[in-house]
Parts: structure tokens; sequence; C-alpha cells
């Protein structure tokens, strides 16, 4: 795992360069005939990307986006209505059963199969009407993240060009070096505090959440730790009653629209002594783990870059092996 998420900014790199007509060519393909909604599918990691996808589409294009559920076709066998519209299918290894049915019941439906995928020649990808390789190289650790960053970076190259925006493909370049810096950060502060935790939340809002998603199944399962990720909107709609003194709480923020809000409710866990560590801003009396400035879109990535490290380290901290977690395997096979 260690090594792996290291290599993140080399692949990233590597994605950037290799994939840059293919994307151009498929995002002139998306202006000259738009679809009328944009449809993802995913499991685990990959999903959390996907989160990240509808918000940095609906918000840079305003193009209706949702996610799939793939139990709809593998399970109750329904087909709903895709004409005209794009699916966006993220996977590593382009093998799980469960997805497959979805992408080939969507194709069948009227869809436009977009594939992000690492494994190239997985059956995911030749499914796919548009292919986007994601070019992370193997990945044999079973908790997947130079995949997830890669896939991170994928969507943000297909939103910029999709959208022309020149700022946020100049920014999404520099990102490799600044994945680098993500990497070197000290977050050492984290591991006393999770390291004898049972529980904690994972926040984060917007772009965000998708990180908090992605460091929740990282911290169940790398650590052993029950970490559920939340929204900072969503907190108080019941789970604050969980919250008590000393309990561990984790928020990332970006620096868009939603710092704000996210900060205000750090500080506001801090004061009823909550054991608060915020990646992102200064809060009073939370801790402070250091990040990687960076435009708010390419921050998230840098967020989970950094954040890999601190989790490789607390599994060893616990006394866990990060790269043989129980009853898990590389490729999941949900049907």
């Amino acid at each position: 795992m260690y090594r792996e998420a290291a290599q993140a900014p080399e692949a990233v790199r590597a994605q950037l360069h290799a994939n840059a007509a293919r994307i151009a060519r498929l995002a002139e393909r998306l202006r000259r005939t738009p679809p009328r909604a944009l449809v993802t599918c995913a499991r685990g990691s990959s999903d959390h990307a996907a989160t990240f996808a509808r918000y940095l589409v609906e918000t840079r294009l305003g193009l209706l986006t949702s996610s799939a559920s793939p139990s709809v076709s593998s399970v109750y066998e329904a087909t709903p209505d895709l004409a005209n519209t794009v699916m966006l299918a993220i996977s590593q290894s382009g093998a799980s059963p469960d997805l497959l049915a979805t992408v080939s019941s969507a194709r069948a439906a009227g869809a436009y199969i977009v594939a992000l995928v690492n494994a190239q020649e997985s059956p995911l990808a030749q499914l796919a009407d548009d292919l986007i390789p994601l070019h992370a190289g193997p990945e044999q650790s079973v908790a997947a993240t130079k995949s997830y960053i890669a896939s991170l970076a994928a969507i943000v190259q297909l939103v910029a060009h999709w959208s022309a925006d020149a700022q946020l493909s100049a920014a999404l370049g520099e990102a490799p070096q600044l994945l680098a810096h993500a990497w070197e950060l000290d977050w050492s502060a984290a591991l006393a505090r999770l390291t004898p935790a049972h529980n904690l939340y994972v926040i984060g809002r917007g772009l965000g959440l998708a990180i908090a998603q992605e460091a929740a199944l990282k911290l169940k399962e790398t650590c052993g730790l029950h970490a559920e990720a939340v929204s900072a909107a969503e907190l108080r709609h019941g789970p604050m009653a969980l919250v008590h003194a000393h309990f561990p709480l984790l928020l990332f923020t970006q620096n868009d629209e939603s710092r704000a809000g996210v900060a205000q409710l750090a500080a506001e866990l801090a004061a009823q002594g909550a054991d608060v560590l915020v990646a992102g801003a200064a809060i009073a009396g939370t801790t402070v783990l250091p990040t990687q400035a960076a435009p708010p879109v390419i921050e998230p990535m840098l967020f989970a870059q950094s954040f890999y490290r601190m989790a490789n380290a607390l599994a060893l901290a616990r006394g866990i092996n990060p790269d043989h977690p129980p009853n898990l395997s590389k490729v999941t096979e949900t049907v």
C-alpha cells in the first residue's frame, strides 16, 4: 500500500499525457451531442470517485448526474430508460459481475458508455464506447490508492476539456508535483489520536465528501477502525447524538464555497470537547493536519494522498498489516 500510494504522482503525470488526445476527442463529442444526464456506475473506492464526479459535473457543467444502483440490473433485472445519457463506469479491475451487468443493461437501454478503468483488457473496457485508461499501473494491495487518485485526475481532465476550462486544465497540470509534496506532509499528529480509537466520523462537504467517504473506507479496510463518512450538512440531522467529549472526528475542507460551513462545524465540535482533526483549515481547538495549497478542485486528491500515508502508518501502529486486510480480496465479485 505504501509503495503504490507513493506512485500516484507519476501515475497521474503519465495519465495526463497519455489520455490528452483521447479525452479531447470525447469532450468534443459530448459538446457536439450533449447528453440529457450523466449516470455513474461504480463500487467501493471507485464509487467515491463517482461522488467527486457528481459534484464536479453538476457545478461545472450544470448537467444532472445520478448514481446507478447495480442491484436494479443485476438482482431485479429492471431496465431504466437511459436514452441520450452517458454512463460513466469507474473501476480498477473492470471485472465485477454486477458492474458489468449494469453497464450491459445501460448500453441496451440507450446509454453511451464511458469507462474509467485501470485494467485495459478487462471486460468493462471491452464494453465501453469510449475508454479512459487510468494508467495507474499494477496495484497489488487490496486497498486501492493510486488508482483512486488516478480516477479523480481523469474526472478532472474530462470535465476540464468538456467545459473548455483552460484554468482547470492548468491547475490539473500542476497536480503531479503537488501530489508529491502532499505525500511528504507530516500527519503523525493523527496517529496519537486515532491509534486507540474505536469509532470516528469522517466529515466532508461538496467535492470533499468523496475524500471523507474514501478515508472512512480505508480506516475500516486497513486499520480495523470503525469509521463513518458523513456530510458536514448531515451531521446535525441525527449523527451528532453520538458525539461526546473526546469522540474523534476527521474533517476535510477544501477552499471553496463549502469551507465556511465546515470550519464553523469544526469549531462547534471542538467547543463541545470532541477530538477534532482538520485537514484544509486552521481552527482553534482542533488538531490541524498540514495540507498542500492548491486550487479547490485539486485539493481533495491531495488530501487523499496525504491521508494514505497516514493510514498506512496507523494500520501498523494498530498492529495490522494494511496489505492483507481480513476477509477481503482485490477483485470483489458482487452479483
